[in-house]
């Protein structure tokens, strides 16, 4: 039964059949300087333009409305350091001070509406001020994940070309502290960019003197003492808010943008109906803002909503233990945890009885939430016993912004399914098809496409390349957004997401281009050729495991071997990769048109059933693949090569 007299289906269909009168109604949730009174303009489509004739600023709608409706003694941030072992809260009224004097430091630096910010930060509370701060000038925010190497970093500066820069000292990690400084020097450099201001906030503990380098530094406190706070910036629901880069199957990372009105409505719509979470709750996103879950989800969504968020900097496991997720829940009075199934699985290794949940409170807790890779029967199982509240799994993708597939709890909770992320949430007309675009029966898997227009608050294009934009989401299936995974939809309705289709990995719900590794990989002098593959990890989802076919005439010990190409993907992409493992075969599997069986490679590697297609160049090199790419239980490092 529906909790407020709406139900699923007819939401559902009413946004299909009048997504003008659904969106428009959803969009009475935003404070608008201009009212929309169109929900959609087809003028340049496939460009989205959601809104096309409302104004507004997101800041403005995140912070300062919450202060006028009253409400500004309310905690809004809440910053948790397992790392440093304190708490900081803001309440709305100081996070507004902090966001507007920093809006006015940008502003001072050059930042006017449309300029671009990147912001390479990690799990702080400036990070969250500087993307608002952003957003309150009209401009436009690129955070880039502080786990990415300064190739991967200047490759986002190059294109987003920035005004200005906003970094720090260094992020915590459990067993070391990882320097920024350095990495966004190097950065610039490669980017062309030596002289960017560069923002930087002073933590402790880092080595690097920031005044010894050679760049244009600006202190974050001393700039934020002197500022004059700066008032929100009126902008078109059309402008771009922000852009976030994800992986792109050629190496090149896409810059996906997001605009202002579509995303404000759509979050506001996700916080109330598919996560029951309104003004004064507490909300635990346990991710990162380099991450569109951390945008989405621990800054816009829940602050947009009036309610309290945390930002929780450390670990499940190790810091201090496999308690520390139950300590923040009991610690906070969190009425909602949305994290990866990843985090429950380490978790569920270091303390599988779960007996240090036994010795806390947790019970504000009502609703356990996963995404960024499929939930595992046995994770969702552990969990729902452990925690005895619902665990609900849901799917969507960085492109999107929030959940294509849901259970919308604050709407109409619909029955749970082990392995589903339920059903497809309103304005998502989601259909399973073939190769050719054919509507496939239930049950049977095929590619996941959305029909279109998406609905608002997903992409609107790409930064820069609209013709990349329409060549790598609209041109494969006619009318239609290719999401690039294939799954299956049960007689009831229900989705199953099988996995990617195309060679974006998912480790740890981190998306990464396996074509960007091997183009590192193919750097080492001793490379041929190598196929890099994502294969099964019960831990992380997928682990990125490279095939490596060495130059004529080369001889290198593969331990050696494997040791500088985790280094040189390390330095070239970033920890965030997890590469640690390549083995040396002598031949790779190919078509005669020399296309690498990457998946038949994969589907060997998983253990599950494979046909080699009959394009295959040679197929007694499968044969002798096939003891190399055998499965192995994870930790067992003594495959070939290894």
């Amino acid at each position: 039964m529906s909790l407020n007299g709406r139900n699923y289906t007819d939401e559902y269909q009413r946004s299909l059949k009048d997504p003008e009168g659904f969106w428009l109604d959803a969009a009475r949730t935003v404070d608008w300087s201009v009212q929309p009174t169109r929900a959609y303009s087809s003028a340049d489509a496939p460009i989205s333009r959601w809104f096309p004739d409302g104004e507004l600023n997101t800041a403005w709608n995140a912070l300062d409305r919450h202060v006028a409706a009253g409400r500004g003694d309310q905690v809004a941030l809440i910053h948790d350091s397992a790392m440093l072992g304190e708490v900081h809260s803001y309440t709305y009224t100081e996070l507004t001070d902090q966001v507007a004097r920093f809006a006015g430091v940008l502003r001072g630096l050059g930042v006017g509406k449309g300029d671009r910010v990147v912001i390479y930060l990690p799990m702080i509370p400036e990070a969250a001020i500087a993307m608002l701060a952003t957003a309150r000038l009209g401009a436009v925010h690129s955070v880039v994940f502080g786990g990415f190497a300064a190739n991967e970093l200047a490759v986002r500066i190059k294109d987003a070309a920035p005004k200005v820069v906003v970094t720090t000292s260094g992020g915590l990690e459990p067993n070391r502290h990882v320097e920024y400084l350095p990495t966004v020097h190097e950065a610039l450099d490669t980017a062309g960019s030596p002289g960017l201001p560069v923002v930087v906030k002073h933590r402790d503990g880092f080595a690097t003197d920031p005044h010894t380098l050679d760049w244009n530094y600006v202190d974050w406190d001393t700039a934020l003492a002197d500022a004059q706070p700066a008032g929100p910036v009126t902008v078109k629901s059309t402008d771009p808010l922000y852009v976030l880069y994800t992986s792109g199957t050629t190496g090149t990372p896409k810059g996906v943008v997001r605009d202002n009105g579509g995303h404000a409505v759509a979050l506001l719509w996700t916080m109330a109906n598919l996560y029951d979470i309104h003004a004064g709750d507490v909300w635990w996103t346990a991710s990162d803002v380099g991450w569109v879950v951390g945008h989405s989800y621990i800054v816009y969504g829940p602050l947009l909503a009036g309610a309290t968020t945390v930002m929780y900097e450390g670990k499940p496991v190790g810091t201090p233990d496999a308690g520390a997720f139950w300590r923040v829940i009991e610690q906070h009075g969190v009425k909602a945890l949305f994290t990866a199934p990843t985090a429950l699985r380490a978790i569920r290794k270091m303390d599988p009885e779960a007996s240090l949940l036994a010795k806390r409170d947790v019970g504000s807790l009502q609703t356990l939430f996963t995404a960024g890779e499929r939930l595992d029967t046995d994770t969702f199982h552990w969990a729902s016993r452990v925690l005895g509240v619902p665990v609900v799994d849901h799917w969507w993708q960085t492109e999107t912004g929030w959940g294509i597939v849901g259970n919308p709890r604050g709407l109409d909770p619909l029955p749970i399914k082990a392995g589903s992320p339920t059903l497809p949430m309103p304005g998502y007309d989601l259909r399973i098809v073939d190769g050719l675009g054919e509507p496939v029966a239930a049950g049977e898997e095929g590619n996941i496409v959305l029909g279109l227009p998406l609905p608002p608050g997903t992409l609107t294009t790409l930064w820069g390349d609209d013709q990349r934009f329409v060549d790598s989401y609209l041109s494969a299936f006619e009318g239609c957004y290719a999401t690039g995974d294939s799954g299956y939809v049960d007689a009831d309705g229900y989705v199953f997401v099988m996995g990617r289709t195309d060679d974006v990995i998912n480790v740890a719900g981190h998306r990464l281009s396996t074509g960007a590794i091997e183009q590192v990989v193919g750097k080492h002098p001793a490379v041929a050729e190598c196929a890099v593959i994502g294969v099964a990890d019960a831990l992380k989802g997928q682990k990125a495991v490279g095939y490596v076919v060495l130059k004529s005439g080369v001889s290198i010990a593969a331990d050696v071997l494997q040791n500088e190409l985790v280094a040189l993907v390390r330095r070239e992409i970033g920890p965030v990769a997890d590469f640690k493992n390549a083995t040396i075969v002598d031949a790779l599997p190919k078509t005669r048109s020399g296309k690498i069986l990457r998946k038949t490679m994969r589907q060997i590697a998983d253990g599950g059933e494979y046909t080699v297609p009959s394009t295959i160049e040679d197929p007694s090199v499968i044969a002798a693949l096939l003891p190399v790419l055998a499965p192995v239980e994870v930790g067992d490092d003594h495959r070939p090569g290894r």
